[in-house]
């Protein structure tokens, strides 16, 4: 049985160049109503994250949650997915520095600029600041990775760093540690916790 994975598989192939016609068949076999286009992983493991304890399950409700692989790939999946292509309603999360590849990409599917949402340095940063730094280092204690920040804090080039852009540098220091951390810290968050960008694209798509 066909299911969202597919689907974002067979997207994915399109936007590299493949052919359209298994996207739109899964489109319209699973009833995809919205796509969700994230810059990579770990921010799909944090929506997820957070739609679950919202009681969600998004690829039910026909909501696509699709790593793309980096902004610069907005430009290439927003037209396929949105009205000139499959005719998706389109929203995303990016950081701040890649919010023109975002605009740009809104352009060329011709949708609102403002569907959108932006953190202020990245979603790590927008999570560890919410939390506070003691008790992100409380959660890497929690999962075993106290020993491997601690050797981290000791390099000469974290000297001079706050306690949030030392953790925001640790989270992207070894290969799926943001995506394992995405998850972490979302379930940490206490309700009114929830940064701001983040909540509003859940509430977009409810």
């Amino acid at each position: 049985m066909a299911d969202m994975g597919a689907f974002r598989e067979a997207v994915t192939a399109w936007a590299a160049g493949g052919p359209a016609d298994p996207a739109r068949e899964l489109a319209a076999r699973l009833e995809v109503r919205t796509a969700v286009l994230l810059e990579g992983p770990s921010d799909v493991a944090a929506v997820n994250a957070l739609a679950e304890r919202h009681g969600r399950d998004l690829a039910a409700e026909g909501i696509c949650v699709l790593a793309m692989g980096g902004a610069m790939s907005v430009g290439r999946f927003a037209p396929l997915l949105g009205p000139p292509g499959l005719g998706l309603r389109l929203t995303g999360l990016c950081d701040e520095g890649e919010r023109h590849y975002y605009a740009r990409g809104w352009e060329r599917a011709g949708v609102p600029q403002q569907g959108f949402f932006v953190c202020a340095a990245d979603l790590e940063d927008e999570l560890i600041r919410a939390l506070g730094a003691a008790r992100v280092e409380e959660l890497v204690r929690a999962e075993g990775d106290l020993r491997p920040l601690r050797t981290f804090l000791s390099q000469p080039a974290q000297r001079g760093r706050t306690s949030q852009q030392q953790l925001r540098r640790f989270l992207g220091t070894k290969k799926g540690r943001k995506i394992h951390y995405g998850r972490v810290l979302v379930e940490a968050l206490d309700p009114g916790q929830v940064p701001a960008p983040l909540d509003d694209l859940l509430a977009s798509v409810s």
